[in-house]
């Protein structure tokens, strides 16, 4: 997903009345999905107009910001629409001792010494500019934020850029302190530095003279990040050397859904080497992992994930040492896997999905964009040289060539699905050789819909949200699309956790996050309070509701009639599996039935069960140490006292500090050395 990108105000102490300024915003594809434009009414005046469209959905926003004269934020109001169509409307005023905010997610007031740097819930980052330049005029580089919070400020690399006979010097900065990960700009270099450009992987922004120094901003920019996050990766990952004994644990058998009496589990070289009782003599081993009164599971798999560098980590934290990129940049997540496999990135091992989408104004710019049958046959060819064991086809892969490609891919071993095409219904989708569809509302669409409905727009989200209440699940057409499944060997990617943005109003808490809101950071708290949807009245939120309650209602059915779920998330990347799973047991799974899926299940649908999903003398040793009784409360699954992957061991409460999370349990299981 795009989000709401915007970028940067240029506001400088010099900035003359009416100065315009107009950025691109350009995707990784070279598609030009929008405009920043910034007008300087004044020195202390900026009014600023965002709008970027790509994936058939984007935000559209207007700000208006006034400056005091020390140039802290004195005002600031933003109206428009988010990606998916919701209103957005947000104020703040502020003077020396008082500040009040309102917008559709939060109200408040307080009051305040000085200026603290407002936190807006729906700018543009013309803020992050603003930042900027207040935390250069700060001797210790640190802003107070406001509700609560510091931002700091580093510079990492500087450089100089030539156009022609014009040079211009410009510095990368890392601000952090908001959300789990810091934000990286281009700035110009001086007293009064200037936002220059934003680039990560997928878009940029930037003033078009400049286009030629993308890459060379890219470039230094990756090597900045990729030398931090091998710094992270060497304090974190802890190889283990020789034998290692998992003494006293119980073990969860995956298949069954059963636990074990304690066991001793011997591993050596990222391998399980042999399991035994624990009441035998244990084994002479290098190091051990007292396990007494925890339960130790296979490590989990994320099935829909779209991993970067900073993400993976998270995952990690979580107990998610496998995920499924069904996705993204391609160069992005090649080099996210080499390093990976070099042991320079605290990741989660990678498996990669070819994305193919069709050429069309609502195109998904990641993977590769094709016209015809001969582009898309070349498309299979590159992912299937890269080794990657699956197609996903979204919404504008033409619907003449389906069937065509997904023999294509078959006939090269490769298993096909994704989103349903456009104009296209999933029993279609089925019928010309799906493996697996993503999404329950690509799934249901078609029974809610028309051969008039465009699935690339809103409406693959808006007529779910107000017409799934109604579908009767006993019904003649559900009844046949679950027979089409079961007929076909069809696996189904609910995403139940990453739709309840469906029914979320403004205000309310995300539900799937819920329990661990406590454990987030404040600024990440109140984004979970922010809907996106267009939901103008109680009405339509109870009707919103009752759409998503079928929707979870009919993934416990299809796990009842024996049709294969996998959990995938396509939301907050480790957390959010455990909100899956949870919502699973919702459906009527029980939680050692719902831990099976992204374990055995996972496994197996990768065709790996000879290597992961099971806890098994031969297997890699991918497992996680749990504190409680996560087969009788799901919750329990997030009380990780170690992870074990790719020969190493590592410590959830090592990474949450680094991420601004409160850990889930204090304790931590170590490996001693004997």
């Amino acid at each position: 997903m795009i989000l709401a990108i915007a970028i940067a105000l240029t506001l400088n102490a010099n900035a003359s009345s009416h100065d315009k300024e107009d950025f691109t915003v350009l995707l990784e594809n070279g598609t030009v999905c929008g405009h920043l434009v910034l007008n300087h009414r004044s020195q202390k005046r900026i009014e600023v107009d965002y709008e970027c469209v790509e994936n058939g959905r984007g935000a559209n926003t207007h700000e208006v910001i006034t400056l005091t004269p020390s140039s802290s934020m004195k005002t600031y109001r933003v109206s428009g629409t988010s990606e998916m169509g919701g209103k957005i409307e947000e104020t703040f005023v502020q003077n020396a001792h008082h500040a009040r905010w309102k917008s559709s997610s939060e109200e408040g007031q307080a009051k305040v010494q000085g200026y603290p740097f407002y936190v807006p819930m729906n700018s543009t980052y013309a803020v992050n500019s603003l930042m900027i330049t207040a935390l250069n005029q700060s001797p210790s580089k640190v802003l107070r934020l406001f509700p609560s919070g510091e931002l700091r400020q580093d510079k990492l690399d500087e450089l100089t850029l030539t156009r022609g006979q014009e040079k211009l010097k410009v510095q990368l900065l890392m601000l952090s302190g908001l959300g789990l990960k810091p934000d990286f700009f281009w700035a110009t270099t001086g007293a009064s530095p200037r936002f220059f450009a934003f680039t990560s992987p997928g878009y940029s922004v930037f003033l078009e003279p400049w286009r030629a120094s993308l890459k060379t901003l890219k470039e230094r920019q990756s090597s900045v990040i990729d030398q931090m996050l091998a710094k992270r990766a060497k304090q974190t990952r802890h190889p283990i050397e020789g034998m290692l004994v998992v003494k006293h644990a119980r073990i969860f058998i995956s298949e069954l859904g059963q636990l074990t009496e304690p066991k001793n589990i011997y591993i050596k070289d990222g391998r399980i080497l042999k399991i035994s009782d624990a009441s035998t003599e244990p084994i002479n081993a290098e190091s051990e992992v007292d396990a007494k009164g925890q339960i130790l599971l296979p490590a989990l798999v994320d099935m829909h994930a779209h991993i970067n560098s900073w993400s993976a980590s998270y995952n990690m934290a979580n107990g998610v040492t496998t995920i499924r990129d069904m996705g993204n940049v391609n160069e992005e997540v090649q080099q996210l896997m080499r390093r990976v496999k070099d042991g320079t990135l605290l990741s989660p091992n990678i498996v990669a999905s070819g994305l193919i989408e069709g050429k069309s104004e609502y195109a998904n710019s990641d993977g590769i964009m094709i016209e015809n049958l001969q582009e898309a046959q070349k498309a299979v060819d590159y992912y299937f040289n890269l080794g990657y064991p699956h197609i996903k086809i979204y919404s504008s892969f033409p619907k003449a060539i389906v069937k065509d490609i997904v023999d294509y891919s078959h006939s090269k071993g490769m298993t096909v699905g994704g989103h349903v095409p456009a104009f296209m219904s999933s029993e279609e989708a089925i019928e010309a050789g799906f493996d697996e569809i993503n999404h329950i509302n690509q799934l249901l669409l078609h029974l809610v819909s028309n051969d008039k409905t465009d699935s690339r727009t809103l409406d693959r989200f808006y007529l779910p949200a107000e017409k799934f209440a109604d579908l009767d699940l006993n019904s003649p057409p559900i009844q046949r699309l679950i027979q089409l499944l079961k007929d076909k060997h069809v696996t189904v990617d609910p995403t139940l956790a990453g739709f309840d943005f469906l029914k979320q109003r403004d205000g309310e808490w995300s539900a799937p996050f819920v329990s661990i809101m406590d454990h987030l950071p404040p600024d990440t708290q109140r984004e979970f309070k922010v809907g996106t949807m267009q939901i103008p009245n109680e009405e339509t939120a109870q009707r919103y509701r009752k759409s998503y309650e079928k929707m979870v209602e009919f993934t416990g059915l299809l796990h009842r009639e024996g049709i294969p779920i996998v959990a995938g998330t396509d939301t907050f990347a480790g957390f959010g599996l455990h909100s899956e799973l949870a919502l699973y047991v919702k459906a009527g799974l029980t939680p050692a039935q719902a831990i099976k899926v992204a374990t055995f299940d996972a496994a197996k649908r990768l065709g790996a069960l000879s290597e992961l999903g099971s806890i098994e003398e031969g297997k890699r040793a991918e497992l996680i140490l749990v504190k409680g009784q996560p087969t009788q409360s799901i919750e329990d699954l997030r009380r990780i006292t170690l992870v074990l992957s790719q020969g190493h061991a590592i410590y959830p409460n090592e990474i949450y500090p680094l991420i601004g999370v409160k850990p889930f349990i204090d304790e931590q299981a170590k490996v001693v050395r004997k």
